[in-house]
């Protein structure tokens, strides 16, 4: 497929980090672009979609949320591809949803309906995450020999890296519980979101399995690079987390990251941006796909960092992360003729410049 004219494209979740980049490529290469947001009342984020180029004739902005799932079928309604990237971060106490994972799962089987209901859409391509596919073993000691698309994040265990640690400092350290608490809140967060992409992952791939619908799924590697928005997105101040201080939310997730798989699996946006537009113009794919260039230890991403930027002090406590390597074969994608164009080096080089540009760093 040369171009997108006369074709269009669902992207829901379109004012995020992901999204908003999608946005701009697609309307670039002359697709047609419905686009869903939260809240069209929020200007800043509206404001920065109708800017892109081609927006003032190629998009077209809804308002869905995936608390209210059934909102997506206007904007899927004559489309051809669909690339689900909204996720549910915070729960809203209100909803007829127990949790964010319940919200999910009944987001990803009502856009998939509403896909099959359209009777346009030829694919659906899914955005998932690696904390989806842990190479992590079910009874929690050890990786399996890799992690590849075969693994599914085991759910039934604590993945609280530093256990002991924290319990010396709730036994002996009365005065930084605070810190503690609001430590495993932070863990509680990406445990919560880790079961929330999993099973919903799980969901949209059983419509492969009866045949209903053409299903993709990306499995996202921390995303690092440049970004449209105004803020530094959250992937990319996990990528930065080892040169800020401050907000130790960041590490901990790198540290959750490494713990899963013994390493950090990193991908630059405009090659996650490339997959997902590459798995639309393929003519045919389907079925689940690591999306990720290549990946790296902490400490391996501490020595990197000081080789191409002395000029930022790392502290020792953010140089290394939980012990163990897992190899990754991210080998599948580009067996189907995708080329990752972003080394480990290029998503440092151009988060650090995303960091300072954004007075983050």
């Amino acid at each position: 497929m040369e171009n997108g004219n006369n074709i269009k494209v669902c992207v829901t979740g379109g004012s995020g980090y992901l999204g908003s980049w999608l946005i701009k490529k697609l309307l670039l290469k002359g697709y047609t672009v419905h686009a869903t947001l939260r809240n069209l009342g929020e200007e800043s984020k509206t404001s920065l979609l109708k800017s892109l180029p081609n927006a003032g004739t190629r998009l077209e902005l809804f308002q869905a949320d995936i608390y209210n799932p059934q909102e997506f079928e206007p904007a899927i309604e004559g489309c051809q591809y669909v690339l689900h990237v909204a996720t549910p971060l915070l729960h809203t106490q209100n909803s007829k949803y127990k949790d964010t994972t319940e919200a999910a799962i009944a987001g990803v089987r009502s856009i998939a309906e509403s896909c099959l209901g359209s009777k346009t859409v030829k694919r659906l391509v899914y955005t998932s995450s690696v904390t989806a596919a842990s190479s992590l073993r079910e009874d929690g000691f050890g990786y399996k020999p890799q992690m590849d698309e075969l693994c599914w994040t085991p759910l039934n265990l604590s993945y609280t890296y530093n256990n002991d640690y924290i319990l010396v400092l709730i036994i002996f350290s009365y005065s930084i519980i605070q810190s503690v608490l609001l430590y495993i809140n932070q863990i509680w967060f990406l445990q919560e979101y880790t079961k929330s992409k999993t099973l919903s992952e799980k969901e949209i791939l059983e419509y492969n399995i009866n045949g209903k619908l053409e299903v993709v799924s990306l499995v996202c590697g921390l995303v690092g690079g440049e970004t449209l928005l105004s803020y530094v997105p959250s992937s990319v101040k996990s990528v930065l987390s080892q040169l800020k201080g401050g907000d130790q939310f960041p590490l901990t997730a790198l540290n959750y990251l490494q713990e899963l798989f013994g390493s950090v699996p990193l991908v630059h946006i405009e090659d996650v941006c490339d997959a997902h537009i590459f798995c639309i113009e393929k003519t045919a794919i389907r079925g689940r796909f690591l999306c990720a260039a290549e990946s790296c230890t902490i400490e391996e991403m501490a020595n990197l960092y000081q080789e191409i930027h002395p000029q930022f002090q790392i502290a020792e406590g953010s140089k290394s992360g939980p012990d163990g390597r897992c190899k990754c074969d991210f080998s599948k994608l580009r067996k189907e003729g995708y080329e990752f164009k972003y080394g480990l080096k290029q998503i440092l080089n151009d988060s650090v410049e995303c960091g300072k540009r954004l007075g983050f760093l």
